[in-house]
């Protein structure tokens, strides 16, 4: 089966597509109102110019009509006294090259109404362009009186439209503006609903990502939404079903811790108790005890481990102010061998808030780390960049393979270089407590390459920090 790629529109952010909704249906609409409202209004003020103008040409032509009945009349004169409307302008032909106007020449009409008007016993009329500006002529045929000398009598006048382009110009102009503001109004439009819808989503991501840093009480506040609702529910009582699982393992985990440390005393009693009376055993005993005695060592530090986890993942974060290079310094103070501690991008007294006992415990886990599996650190390395510290130990180990460095910091998980050099001192705690203690406290832990591209690995755990001393 083949995989569809995605839908163009869904490669853009769900907020872009809801803002980019509202400006389309707003640019359609008022894209649909702009032509219809142009050109209502257009056809509306031409009706009317051509029923007022039709008007008064008619009125005209019954007064030079009227003239026709004179046997000489002064033609000139006649259309001097004829009324004008809107700048109209009148032509009078009294034969087929004889024409008399004040302002006009025959070349101003457009041949064809002059040829329709000729042939029609009823009046016309056209639109036409002259001098670059809209004109509207009309014309009618005339009939003289039997006693004049006259045949071929047309009457005609010519209306500026200018006045009624001046004003859909305007119109037009007033119209795009318009636009443009319901334009906007639609995408402000969205970009609000899309905060309305986006927001219980954000406050999902933000509870989510509280969950993650291990702030199981965290919640999503409910809306009165009835379709958002049942998710803000859901996700709610999942949230409370994983904080009442984690809580039943923690308990257990320190239940179970609890009940061993009983017994483990009762065995460190009794192996102290030969160990003051090891002169009377013998050499094969003496062997026996040594490694019962570091058994026991390894499991009370297993059971310390146990209650450390289990701790971790309940409970809040003390905010004590914590100096990162003191306390990097007082770590690898109580180590026999203390690698050089390197302080770059004025990172130097950086200030962390959290628990400086288990932040404390982080360092020495990975010293104890480096110390069990690659014969110590070599280099910790302190920098800062966009607001977070980051610190790093180095070592000349085996490294780790790229397909275990997510797998090591699981509780109970051991690397195969550790497996194969056969330590077999760990439980795979150690790391697992970097994690969850780093993670607790807005950071991370992760493991590479050294940055020489010398043999070993880089642990590096980054955490927010609030300043420097």
């Amino acid at each position: 089966m083949k995989n569809r790629s995605r839908p163009w529109h869904r490669r853009f952010p769900l907020r872009a597509r809801i803002i980019g909704a509202f400006t389309l249906g707003a640019i359609i609409a008022t894209l649909f109102l702009v032509i219809i409202t142009y050109g209502l209004s257009r056809e509306s003020m031409l009706r009317q110019r051509e029923a007022s103008s039709q008007e008064q040409f008619f009125a005209n032509a019954r007064q030079v009509q009227g003239a026709l009945r004179a046997e000489d009349p002064d033609f000139a004169l006649i259309l001097e006294s004829l009324p004008s409307l809107s700048g109209s302008r009148s032509i009078l032909r009294t034969s087929e090259n004889t024409w008399v106007s004040l302002s006009l020449a025959p070349s101003d009409l457009p041949n064809l109404l002059i040829d329709e008007v000729k042939n029609a016993s009823t009046g016309r009329q056209m639109r036409y362009r002259l001098e670059g500006e809209s004109q509207l002529a009309v014309g009618l045929r005339l009939r003289p009186s039997q006693i004049s000398t006259l045949t071929d009598v047309a009457y005609f006048e010519i209306t500026p439209l200018s006045e009624i382009e001046s004003t859909l110009e305007s119109l037009g102009l007033i119209l795009i503006l318009g636009a443009i503001t319901t334009v906007l109004i639609g995408a402000s439009a969205g970009l609000w609903a899309s905060g309305r819808v986006l927001s219980p989503l954000t406050d999902i991501s933000t509870v989510a990502q509280a969950l993650a840093k291990g702030q199981f009480a965290a919640r999503v506040e409910t809306i009165d939404d009835p379709d958002l609702m049942p998710i803000i529910r859901s996700f709610n009582d999942m949230a409370a079903t994983m904080e009442q699982r984690i809580a039943k393992d923690a308990r257990f985990a320190s239940d179970v811790s609890h009940e061993l440390r009983s017994p483990l005393m009762t065995l460190r009693a009794s192996i102290e108790v030969m160990q003051s009376r090891r002169i009377e055993l013998s050499e094969r005993a003496s062997q026996a005890l040594d490694l019962l005695a570091d058994d026991v060592n390894r499991f009370e530090k297993l059971v310390q481990d146990l209650l450390d986890l289990a701790r971790s993942n309940s409970g809040s974060i003390p905010s004590d102010l914590v100096n990162m290079t003191e306390l990097v310094e007082a770590t690898v103070a109580m180590f026999e061998k203390q690698p050089p501690i390197s302080i770059l991008d004025g990172a130097n007294n950086a200030l962390v808030i959290g628990d400086k006992r288990r932040l404390a415990q982080v360092f020495d886990n990975l010293l104890r780390n480096a110390e069990k599996y690659a014969n110590g650190a070599t280099l910790i390395e302190i920098t800062q960049s966009e607001g977070r510290v980051h610190i790093s130990v180095e070592d000349a180990g085996p490294g780790v393979s790229p397909s275990e460095r997510e797998l090591i910091f699981q509780a109970f998980t051991r690397g195969n270089a550790a497996k194969n050099r056969g330590t077999g001192g760990g439980a795979g705690l150690g790391l697992a407590l970097v994690d969850e203690h780093t993670r607790r406290h807005g950071g991370s832990a992760k493991v590479g390459n050294r940055r020489d591209g010398k043999r070993g690995a880089r642990f590096t755990i980054d955490l927010p920090m609030v300043g420097r001393r």
